[in-house]
């Protein structure tokens, strides 16, 4: 996780201060040193960090681009009715409330393609690629569509499964080389806690 307004110590960003040192210095602001795109607070995954002004610049225009492949793993409530869909729907400040963002007609385009891959007991395990990058994106897009994060709060989700924060995870990361060109591609198993809720979904759907 990056610095951002109420997390000044123990993110991303210092330690990559502390790693790099003064190489990161002037790359995407004192804030964001070398930090291509920014993980929600609590979310688990996949970040890139780029250790170059030039690489940083390239990342940030391939996104944009729609070029990096990005996907993650939810945990939401409700049973997803369609095994596959896209959501295409503006994002942008929540005129209700500052800290939460929500499908508004004046925000900025957004698309999460989703697909089901387990559902049961009043749950699904959802698969979701990003096309944008907006804040909130994938929680906001599902529960507008009524089927908040487990243990989202923010956005509805109620307290599941053990997990104490949303059921997001960022699990692969795919984009070429900056400098190279070289195809790569990452993947990040989930932390205990999303990885022994998975093990409880995919063990009852098994059973019924």
């Amino acid at each position: 996780m990056s610095g951002g307004a109420g997390n000044p110590t123990g993110t991303l960003v210092n330690a990559l201060v502390a790693h790099c040192g003064e190489s990161l210095s002037g790359i995407g602001g004192v804030r964001r040193p070398g930090i291509v795109h920014r993980l929600d607070k609590d979310t688990s995954g996949l970040m890139v960090v780029g250790r170059s002004l030039t690489s940083v610049t390239a990342l940030v225009r391939a996104i944009a681009a729609r070029e990096v492949q990005r996907e993650y793993l939810a945990i939401v409530h409700g049973e997803l009715a369609t095994d596959a869909f896209s959501i295409e729907a503006p994002i942008g400040r929540d005129p209700a409330s500052r800290i939460r963002m929500a499908v508004v007609g004046s925000g900025r385009p957004a698309r999460t393609d989703i697909r089901c891959l387990v559902r049961t007991g009043g749950l699904s395990l959802v698969e979701c690629r990003l096309h944008t990058g907006r804040t909130h994106q994938i929680r906001v897009h599902l529960a507008a569509r009524g089927h908040p994060l487990v243990a989202d709060t923010t956005y509805g989700g109620r307290p599941g499964l053990g997990m104490r924060r949303q059921a997001l995870h960022a699990l692969k990361l795919g984009f070429h080389h900056p400098s190279s060109g070289d195809a790569l591609r990452f993947e990040a198993a989930p932390p205990e806690d999303f990885a022994q809720a998975l093990q409880f979904l995919r063990g009852a759907a098994t059973t019924t």
